[in-house]
């Protein structure tokens, strides 16, 4: 049996703000902050070790990441950032507001845009200062395949192949993984983990900063999956929360 701990960033700015980030690198609040280092505790009271850690470039989940090491005291660990992890480009939403952009397009279009399978919000437009191909973090990344606007279908296109190539082969060399990413690189992968139906997607949602554990067969198919508990009192907001049984239910 493997097993695979996932975590999604902790509150972001834009979350408090209520706006689309997708790729935009924005930076964790102060209670998100506090959301990861209680994480990393809970992962330590739980006795969660890991040989490695994924990451996205971006520095909401990089730093989520750091205050989760230096709290299980691993900031040794080997970390390696890709784009592919990155939460799912929101093109010419990013930036906007959820409520101001429902008034002008409607709930329905909206709700769609954000939790459906296939449903792709409008595209970044050539010469948008947004669209930041010539950052270094996405050297590697070929021009014309930098999204300018992503479906999450979209996403775990980019995603999977990541995993199978780069991921997989660390996991089934019996090393313990750590995946710090976003809400919809790890709906994505959720999806792909548990084969989930394209119309089951939407109701999929993945709680900030919570460490979601999957144990995997020899095929990494999913034996169970769940939600730690969380009962730190220092954490804001938290405690006493509940869990899911399946992530995927």
């Amino acid at each position: 049996m493997y097993r695979i701990v996932l975590l999604r960033h902790g509150e972001s700015t834009w979350n408090t703000e209520n706006r689309f980030t997708g790729w935009a690198d924005i930076d964790l609040t102060g209670k998100g902050v506090e959301e990861a280092r209680a994480a990393g505790r809970l992962l330590r009271r739980e006795g969660c070790a890991f040989d490695l850690a994924f990451t996205s470039v971006l520095k909401r989940a990089n730093k989520t990441l750091n205050l989760v090491l230096e709290e299980l005291d691993a900031l040794w660990l080997p970390v390696e950032h890709s784009w592919r992890l990155n939460e799912r480009s929101y093109g010419a939403l990013q930036g906007q507001s959820k409520a101001e952009t429902a008034a002008r397009f409607g709930e329905e279009q909206v709700q769609a845009w954000r939790r459906s399978y296939d449903a792709t919000p409008p595209a970044l437009a050539e010469g948008d200062e947004r669209l930041t191909m010539n950052d270094p973090r996405y050297a590697s990344l070929p021009r014309a395949q930098f999204p300018r606007a992503e479906s999450l279908k979209d996403t775990l296109v980019r995603l999977v192949p990541y995993w199978e190539t780069v991921i997989v082969p660390q996991i089934l060399a019996g090393r313990r993984v750590l995946i710090v990413a976003h809400g919809n690189s790890l709906r994505a992968l959720v999806k792909h983990l548990d084969r989930l139906a394209d119309e089951d997607v939407a109701g999929l949602e993945i709680p900030m900063a919570q460490p979601l554990v999957y144990e995997l067969d020899a095929n990494l198919r999913p034996i169970k999956s769940y939600a730690l508990m969380d009962e730190d009192p220092m954490r804001p907001g938290q405690a006493g929360a509940s869990v899911p049984g399946r992530i995927g239910s």
